[in-house]
């Protein structure tokens, strides 16, 4: 007991912060507490990112769908496969067919666009031109005889067969040699679809056999003669085997 009018001092100790950690034998262990900078650099490593795979491409099969490609490459679904190619499959993604080519792992690129069509008066333009070129190394002339010269070489250029001897045989049997004859009186005419020309040729037969790079006038003899030849050989085998109406 202190004695009066004293007051004891009391003894601060100092306290490490920490825990006990008793074990089975009684004893126990006090261990200090790790800091928050302590804790976070024990932690591992985190490790690196795994390197995205290279795009590549796969071509369409017989049976394809988006959604079995998508499948078979690992995608998230036929949604990300069809917008990385929407460019090159369209507007209807169910319209895959094989031999298309896609994308896979990137957007693929737009097909290129197909050279501009000539227009008709550039068509006509060129088709003049050319016939003008054939004219100064041959020139024919503007007879029966020269029609079916000019006629003979377009036809050789076409694989188109048939003989001088076969078409002046034929064209004097059907128009006399007139390149402006026309039938009509007969059936074809009653149908509204008269013989023309040369080798009297109705107009649905001159717009299927019409020879590229000649007049789409059934009239032009040189025209007429290779439309006719055209279907002669197609339904025939040659305008030489024609020796009647055809």
């Amino acid at each position: 007991m202190p004695s009066k009018g004293k007051h004891r001092r009391t003894q601060v100790r100092s306290l490490r912060r920490g825990f006990i950690a008793a074990g089975t034998g009684g004893a126990a262990l006090i261990l200090p507490l790790l800091g928050a900078n302590a804790a976070a650099a024990a932690q591992p490593a985190a490790a690196p990112a795994a390197a995205k795979a290279a795009p590549k491409t796969y071509s369409v099969v017989a049976g394809d769908s988006l959604s079995k490609i998508a499948d078979a490459h690992s995608l998230s679904g036929w949604k990300e496969l069809y917008e990385d190619n929407r460019a090159v499959i369209g507007d209807k993604p169910s319209l895959i067919h094989p031999g298309l080519k896609l994308t896979i792992g990137a957007k693929a690129k737009a097909p290129a666009k197909p050279a501009a069509k000539a227009t008709p008066a550039a068509d006509r333009a060129d088709r003049s031109q050319a016939r003008a070129a054939v004219a100064k190394t041959t020139p024919y002339t503007n007879d029966l005889d020269g029609w079916i010269k000019e006629s003979l070489a377009i036809m050789a250029k076409h694989g188109i067969p048939g003989t001088y001897e076969g078409i002046h045989r034929n064209i004097m049997r059907e128009s006399s040699g007139n390149p402006r004859a026309i039938n009509n009186w007969d059936s074809n005419a009653v149908a509204g679809t008269p013989s023309k020309g040369l080798l009297q040729v109705i107009a649905p037969t001159f717009a299927a056999y019409h020879v590229p790079g000649t007049s789409m006038d059934s009239y032009d003899p040189v025209a007429n003669i290779t439309a006719a030849c055209n279907y002669a050989a197609d339904r025939y085998g040659s305008i030489d085997n024609v020796n009647g109406p055809y």
